[in-house]
């Protein structure tokens, strides 16, 4: 399990392949896991879950003894946290998720709950990086201009996205000032974390990922 110095007085993880055990970060609490579809809303999460959980891609929360998750395996797990207001989320940022606003939404949600902006902590654990991240001109027009410092150049009609990076920027421009960027790429350490576009390059099954969690 990985962990962020900047979460260090927060319940918090990030899986590798080896699983999360949910209670050596807060005994007792229940694993609180949307139905991720890629999409920019977010529930608030107030206890746990009857019937079906909701379809949504980030999870807030002020109440004590809930853990929220996400799920990945190439997309960047966000974890945010605003101690003093009592207050965290979890968000699953993909390029579709990041894009249309996820990460503004997740900080919105917790500013409803009373964090403030300026005193929210956020965490990016594994995710696919620049290097191992290549995306053709169908995805990279679909970016604003701004967004421009993220693709680098690569073979003909071809870029390499920093997905970390733009996520990192959105945050910033959401009013996260503390922002730790974890930087473990999951394509290029094959032993460390399952990643959906290396299992899909070399013909493996997809179905692994790695859970991120945090709460209060």
């Amino acid at each position: 399990m990985l962990k962020s110095a900047l979460m260090a007085d927060v319940p918090h993880g990030f899986s590798t392949r080896q699983d999360l055990d949910p209670a050596s970060l807060l005994p007792g609490a229940p694993l609180m896991l949307a139905k991720q579809v890629h999409s920019p809303r977010v529930a608030v999460v107030t206890e746990p879950w009857v019937g079906p959980p909701p379809g949504v891609d980030a999870l807030v929360t002020d109440r004590a003894g809930l853990l929220l998750g996400v799920v990945t395996a190439d997309c960047a797990p966000v974890l945010l946290a605003d101690i003093e207001a009592g207050v965290v989320g979890a968000a699953h940022a993909g390029w579709r998720g990041a894009l249309d606003g996820v990460v503004e939404n997740t900080v919105l949600a917790m500013e409803g709950l009373g964090a403030r902006r300026d005193r929210i902590r956020a965490s990016i654990g594994p995710a696919i990086a620049q290097a191992s991240y290549e995306v053709d001109a169908a995805m990279r027009h679909r970016f604003p201009a701004d967004a421009a410092q993220f693709f680098a150049n690569g073979r003909p009609d071809h870029w390499q996205f920093d997905l970390p990076g733009f996520v990192a920027q959105r945050l910033r421009q959401a009013g996260v000032k503390a922002v730790d960027d974890l930087a473990q790429d999951t394509y290029a350490q094959e032993g460390r974390f399952f990643s959906f576009r290396r299992a899909t390059h070399r013909g493996k099954a997809t179905g692994g990922r790695q859970t991120s969690v945090i709460g209060l």
